[in-house]
């Protein structure tokens, strides 16, 4: 059965962040991820996260200015030393939490300019190599247009191509499910052929980015063809509560029961 972290970010947001942990274990979770943990301590994380006897499954390397609409640095040029700076910040929260893989954000620029491609490949296996030297994973997730408008990494194929060439076994791709149907439909076939790159998985419901019960994608099946497939890694549940992140996890409620 499908290994479910709550995402910390988009999830739980009904209490404070450090809340969140326990809140998540309450519900019946046995891991977390979220996207930044930076405003917090590597300490306070830690200890939010053993509080709670989690797994942390992911988080994001620093993205730049998220503020102020940067959404990454690696296809940035002009941003090496300071995306190099980031990787060594996210491990210092690694050895922190204990996590096992990080996210790698590309920013907002073409992937038509040769520049920004350049840039990304180095920065790729620059990253690689570092978190390798810690016995970690580093994922590339391709975002959609519609809720990213102008994100490098926007193609799956393109994801698995900068893989190959970086020619590194702990750069992994992550499947976000929400994103590939959007970006590309045919979304079994596409995980079919992805799974030997796939390092983490990631589900809401499409169109609207919910629960994951509802509207186009058949999740009973998709986490049956998890299972059919022997992914043995984290479903990270990226999702949009419609009416409140307890009220709306009766889909996880009745998958655990199912299957326990």
């Amino acid at each position: 059965m499908p290994h479910f972290a709550a995402n910390l970010t988009m999830m739980f947001n009904e209490w404070s962040f450090l809340d969140r942990f326990k809140a998540a274990a309450d519900a019946g979770f046995s891991a977390v991820e979220f996207l930044f943990p930076y405003e917090h301590s590597p300490d306070a994380v830690a200890k939010a996260l053993q509080g709670a006897g989690l797994q942390q499954a992911l988080f994001n390397m620093p993205p730049g200015d998220w503020a102020k609409g940067e959404r990454g640095m690696a296809a940035l040029v002009g941003r090496e030393a300071e995306f190099k700076a980031g990787v060594a910040t996210a491990l210092t929260y690694a050895e922190a939490t204990g996590v096992k893989r990080l996210h790698m954000m590309s920013g907002l620029v073409s992937n038509l300019d040769p520049a920004a491609m350049a840039c990304y490949e180095a920065n790729l296996r620059y990253a690689g190599e570092q978190l390798a030297r810690h016995g970690l994973d580093l994922v590339i997730e391709p975002i959609n247009g519609r809720n990213m408008p102008g994100y490098f990494l926007n193609d799956f194929d393109l994801a698995a191509r900068l893989i190959g060439q970086a020619g590194l076994p702990n750069i992994k791709l992550q499947f976000d499910l929400y994103h590939c149907q959007i970006i590309h439909g045919d979304v079994t076939m596409r995980m079919r052929q992805a799974m030997p790159l796939i390092g983490h998985i990631q589900i809401a419901s499409v169109p609207s980015r919910h629960e994951p019960d509802a509207e186009e994608l058949n999740y009973p099946f998709l986490f049956d063809e998890l299972d059919r497939l022997g992914y043995q890694g984290f479903v990270g549940c990226e999702y949009n509560p419609k009416a409140g992140t307890l009220e709306g996890l009766g889909w996880f409620r009745e998958w655990s029961r199912t299957r326990s």
